[in-house]
């Protein structure tokens, strides 16, 4: 087949970064291999649910694009397993639009989505900005305390109070964001900006993410009393 013309990566440390593309659609599998080949990484592919988790073993990868919709094990529960072994930065592909779906992937542990049909180039510019993320592509930055917290941006660990959280790469960079700005109050539109690099989305997405981090850092996540909810703004870390 034809190779597409895709940008090169920019940041040298993505060169060569391993993504698992987990799709049982031939078409989408092919497709999305090609343009993320072309961009530069090495790509495995797996056509189900063991086959992944079969692969995440045999040969983790740097990140994995993860079908919701899968044969013998769905793309929910592979996300949740390989959430149980590490944090692999997942993007969870789905071609149900209904936002409960999308929130769904997002709680099992899924640091992104995207909807069905997309493009592939779009695919491309997703994975570039997850791994991004999750790989620094910023100066380095001394480790900082603020309350119970210490922040390392290198070593991209976060602990309460000496003890370390695991944290998904989106929830790394929402807390990361927070914690160096602390008593300020975000609208979701400004975190998924500043946060995810989106200047649109579904706002869920922020939700989501601000529910999964109240359970990792409050005593009480139904009564917060260090991520607040700012009604009719936003939310502040307050410390």
């Amino acid at each position: 087949m034809l190779i597409p013309v895709t940008a090169p990566i920019e940041n040298d440390d993505l060169v060569d970064r391993r993504v698992l593309v987990v799709d049982d659609d031939p078409t989408v599998s092919e497709v999305s291999t090609a343009y993320l080949q072309a961009a530069g990484f090495i790509v495995d592919r797996a056509s189900d649910g063991f086959d992944a988790l079969s692969s995440v073993e045999r040969t983790p990868p740097d990140l994995i694009v993860l079908d919701r919709m899968l044969p013998g094990i769905d793309g929910i529960e592979v996300c949740r397993r390989i959430r149980k072994l590490g944090r692999t930065p997942i993007i969870m592909v789905t071609a149900l639009g209904a936002e409960d779906e999308r929130i769904l992937g997002l709680e099992a542990g899924a640091d992104d989505y995207l909807a069905k049909p997309f493009s592939p180039r779009e695919l491309v510019l997703r994975v570039q900005s997850v791994l991004r993320r999750s790989v620094s592509e910023f100066m380095p930055e001394s480790p900082f305390e603020r309350g119970p917290f210490r922040l390392d941006p290198n070593a991209r660990i976060v602990t309460r109070e000496g003890e370390p959280l695991t944290l998904t790469v989106r929830e790394f960079d929402l807390l990361a964001f927070l914690l160096k700005r602390p008593n300020q109050t975000f609208g979701r539109e400004e975190l998924l900006r500043a946060v995810w690099g989106w200047t649109y989305g579904d706002l869920s997405t922020v939700t989501v993410h601000i529910r999964r981090l109240r359970e990792k850092i409050e005593s009480d996540p139904t009564h917060p009393l260090i991520l607040a909810t700012v009604w009719g703004i936003g939310y502040r870390l307050d410390l």
